[in-house]
C-alpha cells in the first residue's frame, strides 16, 4: 500500500501549492525537497501577482486566475499563519518615450480582461510624485499586488501539515520507481517513499529531476538579480516599472537584459530589479549587472540617486523554450506529473498551478483551457 497518495518533490511555491491544493481535496501528500522550504528560487523571488506585464494568451488567462484563486487560497489557510503580507497595491507602467506601444499593450490587454487603464503624466503624478517628469503615458493596474514569498510559501506548507501531510526538508529526490510503466515510489537519499503519483516542482532543477524520473523536459534556468535599499518612509506606493519589462519577460535572449522595476515592502526597504540572463547556474555577483539596474532605476525614480543600497541578491527561474509553464501530466509515464517552467511568474501564477494540478490529478474540470500548458507539447518534451 502506498504511504501516501503523491509526493511533490521541490517545497518553493509551486509545489506549496500544488500541495496544498492536492491536500485541501483530501489528498494524501508528502512534500520533500533537498534543502530547506522555500529556500530556493522562492527565496530569490520579489512576491509579485501581475497580470501587468503578459501579452493576451494563456499565460494571462492563467495570470488573471490565480489573481482571484489567491484569495481563495489564503482564506483558507490556518488563521496563525494567514498573514503572508498581501498587498493589494495595484501596478502602474509608464513609458518615457513614444507613448503608442503601451497604449496599444493596454488596449489589447483590456480585450482579454485586464483592468488596463491608460493615464495621462498628471495622473502619474498624483500616483507616483517622485517619478522622473521625462514620463510620457501611464497604464495603471489595480489588480496587480505583492506578497512576501517566503511567507507564502510556509504558510502553504503549513496548511499541507494541519491537513495530516509532511514536508521533509534536506531530502534528496535521487529517482522515482516504476513498474510496468506507472509510479510507485520515489527513491531519496534517505530511502524509499511509496506512492501513487509524484509532482515535478523543481523549479529550474526540474529538468534534471525529470530526466531521472523518466519523463525528461526542457527546463532552463534563467538568472536575476535585485537590489534592496535601506528603509525608507513610504516613497514608492504601487509596483512601478517602465515599458521596457513586457519585452524583456517575453524574450527569449540569453544575453543580459534589464529593465526597470521599483517597488517598496512592507518593512520599507525598495526592491530594484530586474535582470534577466541565461548563464545556467553561475552565481557569481557580476557587479556591472547590479551597476546596470541601479542606473535605470535611478532614471526613472531620480530621488534613489541619494539612498543606500543595503544587499543585493539573485536567483535561478524556470525557463521553458516556449514561455509557457509546463503544467500536466507525463504520459511516458503513468503518474508523473509536471509543474514548472512559470520564470519569473511562479508566485503570480502558482495559485491556480496548484487548483490546476488538483482538478487534473482528480478528473475535474479545469478552471482554466491546461492545453497550452500541456507536457507533450514541442520543443518541452525531450
Amino acid at each position: 500500500m502506498a504511504e501516501v497518495d503523491v509526493v511533490v518533490v521541490g517545497a518553493g511555491v509551486v509545489g506549496a501549492a500544488c500541495a496544498e491544493a492536492l491536500s485541501a481535496a483530501g489528498v494524501r501528500v508528502l512534500v520533500l525537497d533537498r534543502g530547506s522550504p522555500a529556500g530556493g528560487t522562492t527565496a530569490a523571488g520579489e512576491g509579485n501577482i501581475l497580470v501587468s506585464d503578459k501579452a493576451p494568451g494563456p499565460e494571462l488567462e492563467l495570470a488573471i486566475a490565480s489573481r482571484a484563486e489567491w484569495l481563495a487560497v489564503l482564506d483558507r489557510l490556518p488563521e496563525r499563519v494567514a498573514d503572508v503580507e498581501w498587498e493589494p497595491k495595484g501596478g502602474l507602467v509608464v513609458a518615457t518615450g513614444e507613448p503608442g506601444p503601451l497604449e496599444d499593450f493596454a488596449a489589447a490587454q483590456r480585450g482579454a480582461g485586464v483592468d488596463a487603464r491608460v493615464i495621462k503624466p498628471a495622473e502619474v503624478f498624483e500616483l507616483e510624485p517622485l517619478l522622473t517628469p521625462a514620463v510620457t503615458v501611464g497604464v495603471y493596474y489595480p489588480e496587480d499586488a505583492q506578497l512576501q514569498p517566503v511567507l507564502a510559501a510556509t504558510a502553504l506548507l503549513a496548511a499541507v501539515r494541519a491537513r495530516g501531510g509532511e514536508v521533509r526538508g534536506g531530502v534528496a529526490a535521487l529517482s522515482v520507481r516504476q513498474s510496468g510503466g506507472r509510479v510507485t515510489g520515489v527513491v531519496t537519499d534517505s530511502g524509499v517513499v511509496a506512492c501513487g503519483a509524484v509532482v515535478n516542482a523543481c523549479g529550474p532543477w526540474a529538468g534534471a529531476f525529470s530526466a531521472l524520473a523518466g519523463g525528461p523536459i526542457e527546463i532552463l534556468p534563467r538568472r536575476g538579480m535585485i537590489l534592496v535599499t535601506a528603509p525608507l518612509p513610504e516613497c514608492v506606493r504601487h509596483k512601478v516599472y517602465d515599458a521596457d519589462y513586457v519585452g524583456a519577460v517575453g524574450s527569449g535572449d540569453a544575453e543580459l537584459q534589464t529593465s526597470t522595476v521599483v517597488e517598496s515592502t512592507r518593512g520599507g526597504t525598495v526592491l530594484i530589479g530586474s535582470s534577466r540572463e541565461r548563464i545556467g547556474f553561475d552565481d557569481a555577483v557580476r557587479v556591472k549587472v547590479l551597476r546596470e539596474l541601479a542606473r535605470k532605476a535611478v532614471g526613472l525614480f531620480p530621488f534613489l540617486g541619494e539612498v543606500p543600497v543595503m544587499r543585493a541578491y539573485g536567483g535561478f527561474r524556470p525557463y521553458a523554450p516556449d514561455h509557457l509553464p509546463v503544467i500536466g501530466a507525463d504520459s511516458r509515464v503513468a503518474g508523473l506529473w509536471h509543474a514548472t517552467g512559470h520564470e519569473g511568474a511562479g508566485i503570480g501564477l502558482a495559485a491556480s498551478t496548484g487548483r490546476l494540478i488538483t482538478e487534473l490529478f482528480l478528473g475535474l474540470a479545469p478552471h482554466v483551457d491546461a492545453a497550452a500548458f500541456r507536457v507533450d507539447r514541442p520543443g518541452v518534451v525531450l
